[in-house]
């Protein structure tokens, strides 16, 4: 083969490159890496700790957070998505352009069974801001560390609380029942169970609060904080029990079930029918909180099974307006 029209570049001295055969499938190693309830707990080296700011997953969307080293030390970071391809595919660039630190990332997930291949690039301007990142910083030996931390949290993620049904119904009428006060109100929560005050505020950074009515008068307040909102498609967001004020409470009859809770519900049709899949962690718990929410499978399914019937039940009653 004549060489001469091959432009390709050899960029090996400006890279660092990992592969890694992780023990879950491609879709939950996405959730784990875009996730901000995910990511947060496993990003970084040994005892690395993390604050997000902000995780817009899209292309142009920006990944800005604050790592805490465990010398106290701070470590601001700017990621600015440029490729997402669900779960496949993950490009962005860290950093600003012209430092050290900036640096372009692809990192692939490619299925392989009932495991996920991942193979992640760093490519760095020079090959002097590549040697100086792993002189300085240990990238190597910490990139080792981080993919280690991601594999023990993905053994977690497998215990996360996952419910799913799908409905004779089409995604925008069964997104509507789920997202829309007047609709919410007359369904939503087990059988028996009515919600007599509700305010919802549909919007990233907005809320939906609630008072569920039990069958023996008692009340009990709710509060959903939405993170992402891709209509009909997705909804993100953190879950707590609340007060009459709007306040952040502790379950009313259980003193370690955590203080917050993060969900995903995904809508997808097919054959005018729609399949809601609800998936639930703990979010910023300890480990006694982690251990309740987890051991907590059976009843959640009791409840959310009772939901899920009352929605189907609405469903088939649906008005348009």
């Amino acid at each position: 083969m004549d060489g001469r029209n091959n432009s390709m570049t050899n960029t090996a001295d400006r890279e660092i490159s990992t592969t890694r055969l992780l023990d879950a499938p491609c879709e939950l190693v996405w959730k784990a890496w875009t996730d901000p309830a995910h990511i947060a707990q496993w990003w970084g080296p040994d005892g690395f700790t993390n604050t997000i700011h902000k995780m817009e997953v899209r292309p142009g969307g920006e990944w800005t957070f604050i790592m805490h080293g465990p010398d106290g030390t701070d470590y601001d970071n700017k990621i600015e998505y440029i490729e997402v391809v669900r779960p496949e595919r993950l490009v962005y660039r860290h950093g600003e352009q012209g430092r050290p630190d900036y640096f372009l990332v692809t990192t692939t997930f490619t299925r392989q069974g009932d495991k996920a291949r991942l193979d992640m690039q760093m490519l760095f301007e020079t090959a002097k801001d590549r040697d100086l990142v792993v002189e300085k910083y240990g990238a190597i030996e910490g990139q080792k560390q981080t993919l280690g931390r991601l594999e023990i949290h993905l053994a977690k993620m497998k215990g996360d609380f996952v419910i799913s049904r799908t409905f004779d119904a089409p995604r925008q009428l069964v997104w509507k029942a789920w997202t829309e006060e007047k609709h919410l109100k007359n369904w939503f929560g087990p059988k028996g169970v009515t919600i007599s005050v509700s305010e919802m505020d549909l919007r990233p950074g907005g809320s939906f609060h609630y008072c569920m009515k039990l069958p023996d008068g008692k009340e009990m307040w709710g509060k959903w904080f939405f993170r992402e909102i891709v209509a009909p498609e997705r909804l993100v967001m953190i879950n707590c029990f609340s007060d009459a004020k709007g306040g952040i409470t502790r379950h009313p009859m259980s003193a370690t079930w955590p203080l917050e809770t993060f969900s995903t519900t995904t809508f997808t049709e097919h054959d005018c029918k729609t399949t809601l899949t609800l998936r639930w962690s703990a979010y910023n718990a300890t480990e006694e909180e982690r251990h309740t929410f987890d051991t907590s499978h059976a009843s959640m399914t009791q409840g959310w099974t009772g939901t899920m019937d009352q929605l189907e039940n609405y469903l088939a009653t649906f008005s348009t307006d």
